[in-house]
Order: structure tokens, then sequence, then C-alpha cells
């Protein structure tokens, strides 16, 4: 009982700043993917275990993986643990989608940009198979602690890589949302604390150090409610939509 009351006291003074990311990231998606009229076709390029696919029952939903990772890599960093490549459609590099030019009315790209080793090359290539008047929609981290390794090979992408490289590849009407900031950022980091200290040090978090912590998440908290653009210089990562305006050539 003491415990569940504790967690409830937690909420209310600390609310749940730093918890946001993932449900941030799918709330934007899913809106952005119920926009994209029935029955257009879309690619979800990189698509792992196909997750996304539930917002895509309106849509004639196609997804590629290149299907090497096998949830537990090199066993460094965090791992998935299991992976499931079943409902892939196509199997191939990113870089090399066999698929004729401008056949999808829409290509999404999510959270994969950091475990490629090219990824203008990616970009290129999803371009490539991007209708004129497509939309492609792209999610990545702005920062990101190793995971998947040794597939990871980047530790973000600010909005002036995708403002830059959408522009060299003549798109427009680009839209680049931030997803979180700063202190939601931090607060992310300072909620691992009790993890990523028993798996690296060994040292498990103390009463006072719980203390701390939840001192430092309300600070956060309060912060962040009262936040004034601090996602400039940090956030959990950029949403962006741009339309592609000609053919491929």
């Amino acid at each position: 009982m003491f415990k569940n009351l504790r967690k409830k006291l937690n909420v209310v003074l600390t609310g749940n700043v730093g918890t946001g990311n993932s449900s941030f990231r799918e709330e934007w998606l899913k809106e952005v993917l119920s926009e994209i009229p029935k029955g257009k076709k879309i690619l979800d390029a990189g698509a792992g275990e196909s997750q996304y696919k539930i917002y895509c029952e309106h849509l004639d939903y196609i997804a590629q993986d290149f299907a090497m990772y096998d949830g537990v890599g090199d066993s460094k960093g965090i791992q998935k643990e299991k992976r499931d490549y079943s409902n892939l459609d196509i199997v191939s590099d990113i870089t090399s989608i066999p698929i004729e030019n401008d056949y999808f009315d829409a290509v999404m790209c999510i959270e994969v940009f950091e475990h490629l080793p090219n990824p203008i090359e990616a970009l290129l290539e999803l371009n490539r198979v991007l209708k004129p008047g497509g939309k492609l929609i792209l999610t990545a981290p702005f920062a990101s602690l190793t995971h998947y390794s040794p597939y990871h090979y980047a530790t973000g992408f600010n909005k002036y890589f995708y403002e830059h490289h959408l522009k060299n590849i003549d798109h427009e009407s680009i839209r680049i949302e931030a997803n979180g900031n700063y202190f939601e950022f931090l607060a992310q980091e300072v909620r691992r604390i009790n993890t990523v200290s028993q798996k690296y040090s060994g040292k498990k978090t103390n009463l006072l150090v719980k203390l701390g912590i939840n001192i430092v998440l309300y600070f956060l908290n309060s912060s962040s409610l009262n936040d004034k653009g601090s996602d400039e210089i940090l956030n959990f990562g950029y949403n962006v939509v741009s339309t592609k305006s000609k053919s491929f050539e």
C-alpha cells in the first residue's frame, strides 16, 4: 500500500515528464497517416516488425527492411532481445529498393536514419520511389543512446539536416515539428539513472538518491510546463513531412 501511495505521489509531483517520447511521436504519426486518402500506396522503409501498420489499415501498405538485426546484435548498449520479420514484403538494403521510380503515394521512415551508414543515399532512394506530389514522412532521434548495435551509426539529426537535404531534392511544403524539449529529454535520461547505474557500475539507487531524482524531475516538469523554445537546443527528435515536387530524373 505504501509503495502505491508513493508512486501516486511521485506522479503528482513530477508528472509524466520525460516519458512521452514514443507516445508523442506515434500520436503525430497516426494523425499524419490518417490524412492520406484511402487506398493510396505507402512504403514503410526500415519497417522492422511493421509496428506502424496498424495506422495504415486504410492504405495499401508495403513493408521493407534489410532484416539483418537479430535482436541481440553485439550485445552492447540497448538491444531488442528478439525480432520478427515475417510480415515484411521487401527484404533489401534501404539504398537499393527493388521498386520502379515514382511508385508510392507516400513513404515513411520512422526512427531509422541513425541505423544507416549512408542516410543521404537512403533519402535519395526513398525520394526515387516516391511519386511527384507524394508525402515523405520522417522521424529520427535528435540524440540517442547506443541501441541495436552494431547497427547504430549516428547519434541523431537536427532540423537543419532535413531542411538542407529535402530542399536539395526539390521537396516543398516541408513541415518540421520538434518532439519534446530540453527538459523532457533530460527527464527521460534522469529516469534511466537507476537501470544504467546498476548495469554499468553495479550500484543501486538508495532512498536519498531516489529523493534527489524526484526533486530533479519535479523541477524539470515545472520547467517543461513553462518552456519557451528549449527544443531548439535539444529534444527527442523531429517529426517531418514534405512533398515531392517533381518526377525522379
